[in-house]
């Protein structure tokens, strides 16, 4: 292997060789990392003459295809095109013509050598020459086509021309300077007197009823994405088979035309098994993916049939037109995942399919398709059903006058075992999983198991796949939070079977990936907030400030140098505050160490030393946020100043959230478990089998949380404290 070589093709790749550690000391990334990633991505790392055959073929690849496959720019930016010619053409007459999305056309006729000349290369003993052509033109927003033709009339490539806003769209109402606040909640957590199990979609209309009358004008959502409706017990939000398409568990069957009429419907319900499983579901602790899974999927299949046989086709006919490719390639693989399920055997995912099937491109799938066209078009009409349940959702907020109403949450990435890496293999790197480098919330770092996308696959498919799912992901809400927003810079790349330490960060066009977010943005008139927590590099909070990305603000992270709490009032305006988060402790849970003594019996911290580093910082920690409370005025000057004579209470539990209401932010999320005093959390880092993760309910039914006089008289303190702020 020649090293030389192997540093070289990383540094081309964007893979970084040095980064700064959480803690502000400069790593150095392991040569066999880096090799191992090249591997990864496709390189021949281990033969060095087809590596040298690779490069060439690259290179010839490039030299010989005219323009790039997509181009970007922002509006008032001058329109630059590379084109690439052999010499002989360069004092050739060309034409680019636009094909501008709205139908318009635009001619513009150039010689090569009259633009500014950028690079030459000898390709099979060509001289080829690339030039900088501008194009006079001020374009609109949009997609737009550009055709780059000769003087024979001949097409000789096309380019995706996208033209985007400088900044992402801002609601009018936050624009002009208002302050609102809303609740987050894990939508499977919800509890009720009327769901099967696991929250759904009439469950959060009623929620979005509840805080609306509260003044609060957002209901943050978990991810939504589809998961595995024939692998139930596979249930992280944050690890789904694919993040265009919905979870169907959140669908109300109840809600579905049919419910009543349908005598198949009524039977299943009435049986003594559906029953006991729908009290059993109900009642338990946890979320029981497979209890729910067995009674909500028989009844959908019903459902169905009735549909098929009593209602209008137009609207779902439709919705599958609209949906395209895409839609067939999540409907195709859950219908294989099913019916491999019905064989008796167990189809975690695409890895573990018969070889023929493992594959959306394979002849086979089409096959399989033509012979199960009920069972694919079942799990169509279920993301139907699921988008207009969600949007109803969505409706009622924006009649009950909520400024954003629905916020949602688009996860970092997919398992390796889902659909959307089935249906587009070549785009992502199987033998990756994305995670983090050792920080305060994962000591030990992190490898979440996602496959990521390559970057120069991503580029040469005009960054489609990204469109689609920054577009999908903006229906139906009004703000949109970017898991790990830090993604579209750079990503941690862990090779297949090591340890996450041993990873590396492989970088991404960042630019293109913010105009892209501020297209959409605008185009679906959705605010957008970045999570940018963890190992943040120096300057990149103002680039997304710049694109109008809002900050993620926890409370626990806002710290001064002198380890003191940052009062909220300097918070800046343009971020969404929150005092904790899905992956941290609850207050209750924080205050009292829980987390701590949670992970010590998981085995996650490396020895008692580390733990009691750990201890020792959360009663500093909790004594500076006493301090500032105190300072502040936020709580009564009974409570002692001393944080060892202080327990969580519900009184210091709602201070610190009005405390927070008080914060400069134009959005402020707390947590309904936080409401409820939980010390449970949803999820810890680093765990898989050792913790129950995105199972834990809320320990009350929604319809009784706001019978509470204690949660009424919190969300009318938080109304006021946001309406006073400025």
């Amino acid at each position: 292997m020649n090293n030389e070589l192997i540093e070289h093709i990383a540094k081309a790749r964007g893979i970084e060789t040095k980064y700064i550690n959480a803690w502000g000391k400069e790593e150095s990334v392991d040569e066999s990392s880096k090799a191992k990633i090249l591997r990864a991505m496709g390189y021949a790392v281990d033969d060095q003459a087809e590596l040298q055959k690779q490069l060439e073929k690259e290179k010839r690849d490039y030299w010989l295809g005219y323009v790039n496959p997509v181009k970007i720019v922002r509006e008032h930016e001058d329109i630059e095109i590379e084109v690439r010619v052999a010499i002989v053409q360069a004092n050739s007459q060309f034409k680019f013509k636009l094909l501008l999305e709205n139908g318009e056309t635009i001619e513009h006729v150039f010689t090569p050598v009259a633009g500014e000349m950028l690079d030459v290369a000898l390709i099979q003993d060509i001289e080829y020459q690339e030039y900088l052509i501008s194009i006079p033109q001020t374009l609109p927003w949009g997609y737009h086509e550009l055709e780059l033709i000769d003087d024979e009339n001949n097409l000789l490539s096309a380019q995706s021309l996208i033209v985007a806003p400088t900044r992402c769209y801002d609601a009018n109402a936050i624009a002009e300077g208002k302050k609102i606040w809303g609740t987050s909640i894990q939508l499977y957590c919800v509890r009720s007197k009327r769901n099967w199990g696991i929250g759904d979609f009439t469950d959060l209309t009623f929620l979005i009823e509840k805080m609306a009358l509260r003044g609060a004008d957002f209901v943050g959502l978990n991810p939504i994405h589809a998961l595995y409706p024939s692998n139930p017990d596979s249930c992280s939000p944050y690890s789904p088979s694919s993040r265009r398409w919905l979870n169907l568990w959140y669908i109300d069957p109840e809600m579905v035309d049919g419910f009543t009429q349908s005598n198949q419907v009524q039977t299943l319900i009435a049986s003594e098994n559906f029953q006991q499983t729908k009290q059993h579901a109900r009642e338990v602790e946890y979320v029981d993916y497979s209890a729910v899974a067995h009674i909500k999927l028989p009844v959908l299949k019903a459902l169905f049939e009735y549909f098929k046989q009593n209602c209008p086709q137009q609207e779902f006919n439709h919705f599958v037109e609209q949906g395209g490719e895409s839609l067939q390639q999540q409907a195709i693989f859950d219908a294989v995942q099913d019916n491999l399920q019905q064989q008796g055997i167990f189809a975690w995912g695409w890895p573990s399919w018969p070889e023929n099937l493992n594959e959306y491109s394979k002849p086979d799938v089409a096959k399989f398709a033509e012979q199960h066209p009920d069972l694919v078009n079942f799990y169509a009409w279920c993301q139907w059903i699921a988008a207009q349940q969600l949007e109803a959702c969505q409706q009622k907020a924006k009649e009950l006058g909520m400024t954003l109403g629905i916020y949602r949450d688009l996860a970092v990435g997919v398992s390796s075992g889902s659909a959307e890496v089935w249906a587009n293999r070549d785009l992502y790197c199987a033998d990756i999983s994305v995670g983090a480098p050792p920080d305060p919330l994962g000591p030990q770092g992190q490898s979440w198991g996602l496959p990521p996308m390559e970057p120069n696959k991503l580029y040469d498919q005009g960054y489609q796949p990204i469109i689609d799912l920054y577009r999908t992901n903006m229906q139906s809400c009004g703000a949109l939070r970017i898991d790990h927003v830090m993604a579209l810079l750079r990503l941690w790349w862990v090779p297949g079977g090591g340890h996450a330490t041993q990873g590396a960060y492989v970088y991404y066009p960042l630019d293109d990936l913010l105009a892209l977010l501020c297209l959409e943005s605008h185009r679906n008139q959705c605010m957008i907030v970045g999570e940018d927590l963890g190992t943040v590099p120096a300057g990149i909070r103002d680039i997304f400030a710049e694109n109008n990305v809002l900050s993620y603000r926890v409370f626990f992270f806002e710290t001064a140098p002198d380890g003191g709490f940052y009062s909220p009032s300097h918070y800046p305006e343009q971020a969404m505050a929150t005092l904790t988060t899905h992956d941290m402790a609850t207050l209750k849970g924080f205050w009292h160490c829980d987390d701590l003594k949670l992970g010590k019996e998981l085995g996650i911290y490396k020895d008692e030393i580390e733990l009691e580093g750990l201890f020792h910082a959360r009663h500093v920690s909790k004594q500076r946020i006493l301090d500032s409370l105190h300072g502040h005025g936020s709580i009564p000057h009974y409570i002692s100043h001393d944080a060892h004579q202080v327990g969580m209470t519900q009184e210091l539990n709602y201070a610190m959230q009005v405390h927070m209401a008080k914060a400069k932010s134009s959005l402020l999320a707390l947590q309904l478990e936080d409401w409820l005093e939980m010390d449970k959390p949803v999820n810890v880092p680093g765990t898989c089998d050792e913790y129950p993760n995105w199972r834990r309910k809320l320990t009350m039914d929604v319809e009784d949380i706001f019978s509470l006089p204690e949660v009424n008289h919190l969300a009318q303190a938080l109304k006021e404290a946001r309406a006073n702020t400025i």
